[in-house]
């Protein structure tokens, strides 16, 4: 498949054909958002698959049906994938959905709607380095080339869903209010019980702390390698080569060390600060 197949572009952000469709996206824009929902924005490889644990964990107070009997893709759908309109009869409320769009391809509904949204934000550098595995294991991707090749894509936007910066920016532009809280993903990783509780808290579940450890450890990186209906073992090879990298490959925050060179580092600190030097946010990591 040529490069010009794998992808379609929407409002000039490249999307994956296996996955997005003309029809998909008009089913996007169309959906009605009911009040209690609940919507997780994450860039591509910034932590959706643990969100699809979290969210029914949360939202069903730690009961484990969803995430033990129902593959993630079709527990928490993605809002613009071909999926969601296949599944969506049969999601009870309360509602989860993640999605990788920008803030201005939400649809209409979204907005006229009091549906909560937990934005979680992971450091550029390892979403670079975890795309760049990703693109090697997936079929439906073309391929990265070299790291330092893969990297000039990244900051560029010459990836699905275009640059990390333009999304991360017109998310913190929303003015959202109290219908959404930001969170990181080495938030969870440092100290997975108290982000979860943030998260409870934010969608108005009042859980107690046995069941915060509950969910805790099946949302782990342990638990979740070893759950088929989590780690994408169901996927067929032709699109994720588990031969060539792990879908769940560590689950750890600062594995950029072992990837970037000084050079690197220097090139990819210059374009992420010159491109949030106007921003009135900060970050809340250093790209030191």
């Amino acid at each position: 498949m040529s490069s010009d197949e794998m992808y379609m572009l929407y409002h000039g952000l490249m999307l994956p054909t296996a996955a997005h469709s003309l029809e998909s996206l008009k089913f996007a824009q169309e959906f009605t958002f009911k009040d209690d929902d609940v919507l997780a924005v994450v860039y591509p490889k910034s932590g959706t698959a643990w969100m699809q644990e979290v969210l029914p964990l949360l939202l069903n107070g730690g009961d484990l049906t969803l995430i033990q009997t129902i593959p993630n893709w079709d527990r928490v759908p993605w809002l613009e994938e071909t999926r969601l309109e296949l599944v969506v009869d049969k999601m009870a409320s309360p509602r989860a959905i993640v999605s990788h769009f920008p803030y201005h391809l939400m649809p209409p509904s979204f907005h006229t709607s009091k549906a909560k949204v937990i934005y979680v934000m992971r450091n550029p550098k390892d979403v670079l380095v975890s795309s760049f595995y990703f693109h090697q294991m997936a079929g439906f991707l073309s391929d990265p080339g070299t790291f330092d090749e893969f990297m000039n894509k990244f900051l560029e936007g010459r990836v699905m869903l275009g640059k990390w910066t333009d999304h991360l920016k017109s998310w913190k532009h929303s003015e959202l209010g109290d219908r959404i809280m930001f969170i990181t993903y080495e938030e969870m990783v440092q100290d997975l019980p108290a982000a979860l509780r943030r998260m409870s808290d934010f969608l108005g579940r009042d859980l107690s702390e046995e069941t915060i450890q509950k969910i805790s450890h099946h949302c782990s990186f342990k638990t979740m390698k070893s759950n088929s209906m989590s780690n994408f073992s169901m996927v067929p090879k032709a699109y994720l080569d588990k031969d060539k990298s792990a879908f769940l490959r560590k689950g750890v925050a600062g594995d950029w060390k072992n990837h970037f060179s000084s050079e690197q580092l220097a090139r990819f600190q210059s374009v992420i600060h010159k491109e949030l030097e106007n921003e009135s946010f900060t970050l809340p990591w250093s790209l030191d």
